[in-house]
Formats: structure tokens, C-alpha cells, sequence
């Protein structure tokens, strides 16, 4: 059976191809849960390694690499879909569409078909299958979940016993893989609240119903709960990122409403649980005391992305064959992005890690960060992607 290190060299030996990927699909960014052109490409890039199946509601791909001697399925992700965000790089293959793989699922894809090709050819050796998923919506639109409602965790015919998928990161030395068990991600979703009052002349407030100042207060009511009604030791985060009430051509007109929506991070269920029924609480007693009403919608969360310790432990080692002691980092806390890898970890044992892809020219603590429009990924790290991956589903089925 072929070692990490083996690996890592039949990967290098695709590096060509796969960076070459890797800028095409960066190129052609799509958004959500639709990406017809993407899953052509990866379809063109997965010919002849498996058995295919698509997706019902959303441009999935499952890969299904078998082995030649029977035994468990292993699970391996890569997400496709891009953000809503305009680039900003100097690339040659920038997107011009609008769309920009700002989050680095473009190295996700091009590792997860180096994997494929990888296994394939060293299928003789495996007691047991591997799946692969090409999974869309990462960003929010849940995409996890629905292939999880389409079947896809069956497709073999046997449940994986262990599930694996990585995410690059510009904040990260170039090759540094770095990964914990536990916790690794927080959950993620989004708050909106309205204000509804009535409207009329500035001058006169008491004959209106202001909705302005309730939402101001609101705002700052959240941030004194927070640290008055939870443990500090087991975080919450909840930031406002946009306000909206009034027209900015009209400083005497009061308006009927007033909203403002913030995106909300925990690391336990037991906090998700316990915001969802504060925060409410809160808001409502507020609004009664102005004379008001407000509504109070949160949106469906991602749940915390929890690392099986058993899982996390095999990353570890497979790591340190790959890079060495001094490449691999053992996270001391969890980060406070979201991620829908947290829905396959809950169905089923498993491990998500981070690669670092910051180009060796720019400081990875100054670089710009996932998500923005200039963030810029060091592709000569995919190999050692693909290695990683392979490796993960070499471990359980050698």
C-alpha cells in the first residue's frame, strides 16, 4: 500500500493538470446550489474513475471509487460553489463575472479530483470504497444538507465510517496543515429584526411611534446580554453588519420601520439554543416599551462543526508523514467562520482541516483574508491537498 510520502509524489505528478483546473474554475465562478458549468468541468476532469452520481436539486457530483476488496466507504468533500463578491486580483484568470472563489473552493475541487485520481490508481490496495463529494452552496445555502436529504450518504451501500475535507486558508503559511479535535468551527447563522412603528413629522416625535430608537437600543441590549447571560468560557458572538430605517434626503421625517440584521456565531448547541430564546425575549420587551412591535427571524444555522478525536488523531499523523513535525499545527481553539462540513460530521464520525495556501511572498498575517475581493491562493499547494486526502482514505481502508 502506498505511503503519505507516495502520495504526495504521484500528486506532484499531476500538479499541471491540476492547477491548470484549478485557474479554469476560478475563471467560470458560480454561485449557490446551480453550477452547470462547474460540474461539466469536474465531470470532463472525473471520466473513468467511478461511478457518477448527480444531484436532484442542486449541481452535485458522488464519486464512487471502489476497491478491489470489499469493505467500509470513506467520505471525502470538496465544496464548488463561490461568493457574491467582485475580484480584485491582478490574476490572469481573475473572474470577470461577478463572482469570485474569494474562499479558495477552487483548490478544494482541483485537490478533490487529484484525490479521485490518486485512489483510483490505488484502488488494488483499498479493502473498502471511497465517496467523494463535489458539493455546491457551501456559502450559506446549505448544500450539505440537502445532499445529505438526496441519499448521497448512501451511495455506496454502506454509511461511511469516517468522513474528511479540508479548507486553504490565506492566513496560513504556505503547506501548514493545522487541525484540532473538538470543536473546530462555530455554528453560523444570521439575525434580523424590525422595528414597526408609525411614521410622522421629525418635529414631533410623540405623536409618531419612532423606530428608530428602540433599534438603537436593541443593539446595544444584545451586546450587554451576551456578556451578562453567557458563560465567556464557551463564547457567542453577534455582530451588526447593517442597519437601515429612513431616507438619507429627509432629516425630519420619522419612518415606519427601522431593522437591522447580524451575523450570529456559537461553539455549543446549548448557546445556539439558549441566544434563539433570549434574544427574542429581549427584543419584544423593548419594542412593548417604546409602543411598538418588532419581528425576530433567525435564519436556519449551521450546526458547530465538531472533529471526532479518533478522526482528528489520523489527520495528525497522516500530516506529520506528509510535512513533518514542524508542518503540522495542533489548533488550540476553534475559529468563528461556519461551515456546513458540521451537518456530514454530525451524521457520521469525521475530521475537517486547514491548509495554508498564503503565497510565500506576502505575510500571512497581513494577506488579505478569505472573502476578500483581493485574497489571493498559492495553487502550487493542491498536491499536497490531493495527498492529504487520498491519505486520510488510505488510512481507514490499508
Amino acid at each position: 500500500m502506498q505511503t503519505p510520502q507516495d502520495l504526495l509524489i504521484s500528486a506532484h505528478e499531476l500538479s499541471g493538470e491540476l492547477i491548470s483546473l484549478r485557474q479554469k474554475l476560478h475563471e467560470n465562478p458560480e454561485f449557490a446550489l446551480d453550477l452547470p458549468t462547474t460540474q461539466k468541468t469536474l465531470l470532463d476532469h472525473l471520466a473513468g474513475l467511478g461511478e457518477i452520481t448527480l444531484g436532484k436539486n442542486l449541481s452535485s457530483i458522488a464519486l464512487h471509487i471502489k476497491g478491489a476488496n470489499p469493505g467500509p466507504t470513506v467520505l471525502l468533500r470538496a465544496d464548488m460553489d463561490a461568493l457574491h463578491v467582485t475580484e480584485e486580483t491582478d490574476l490572469t484568470f481573475a473572474s470577470k463575472n461577478g463572482y469570485m472563489h474569494a474562499c479558495g473552493h477552487d483548490l478544494h475541487m482541483a485537490s478533490g479530483v487529484g484525490a479521485a485520481k490518486l485512489l483510483f490508481q490505488a484502488r488494488d490496495g483499498l479493502s473498502g470504497d471511497v465517496l467523494i463529494w463535489f458539493q455546491p452552496g457551501e456559502e450559506g445555502h446549505h448544500g450539505a444538507d440537502i445532499m445529505i436529504d438526496e441519499g448521497m450518504l448512501e451511495v455506496t451501500g454502506s454509511r461511511p465510517i469516517a468522513a474528511y475535507g479540508l479548507h486553504v486558508f490565506t492566513s496560513l503559511p504556505l503547506g501548514i496543515i493545522a487541525c484540532k479535535p473538538g470543536p473546530l468551527m462555530a455554528s453560523a447563522g444570521d439575525l434580523n429584526v424590525t422595528f414597526h412603528g408609525s411614521g410622522g413629522h421629525g418635529s414631533m416625535p410623540w405623536l409618531s411611534k419612532d423606530p428608530v430608537a428602540p433599534m438603537v437600543e436593541a443593539i446595544s441590549a444584545l451586546q450587554t446580554m451576551l456578556n451578562k447571560q453567557f458563560d465567556q468560557f464557551d463564547p457567542v458572538i453577534l455582530n451588526v453588519s447593517w442597519i437601515r430605517a429612513g431616507d438619507d434626503a429627509t432629516n425630519n421625517v420619522i419612518p415606519d420601520s427601522a431593522s437591522f440584521g447580524a451575523t450570529v456565531r456559537t461553539f455549543s448547541e446549548t448557546n445556539t439554543k439558549k441566544l434563539h430564546e433570549l434574544a427574542p425575549k429581549l427584543i419584544h420587551s423593548i419594542a412593548e416599551g417604546f409602543g411598538l412591535t418588532a419581528s425576530v427571524e433567525f435564519s436556519q444555522a449551521t450546526r458547530v462543526l465538531v472533529n471526532d478525536k479518533t478522526s482528528a488523531d489520523i489527520v495528525a499523523a497522516t500530516a506529520k508523514e506528509l510535512v513533518g513535525e514542524a508542518g503540522y499545527m495542533n489548533m488550540e481553539h476553534p475559529i468563528a467562520g461556519g461551515e456546513d462540513f458540521a451537518s456530514i460530521v454530525h451524521e457520521i464520525p469525521g475530521a475537517f482541516v486547514f491548509v495554508g495556501a498564503c503565497p510565500p511572498a506576502i505575510d500571512h498575517a497581513q494577506a488579505p483574508t478569505n472573502h476578500s475581493a483581493r485574497a489571493l491562493f498559492d495553487d502550487s499547494v493542491i498536491p499536497l491537498g490531493a495527498a492529504l486526502l487520498a491519505s486520510l482514505a488510505v488510512a481507514h481502508l490499508s
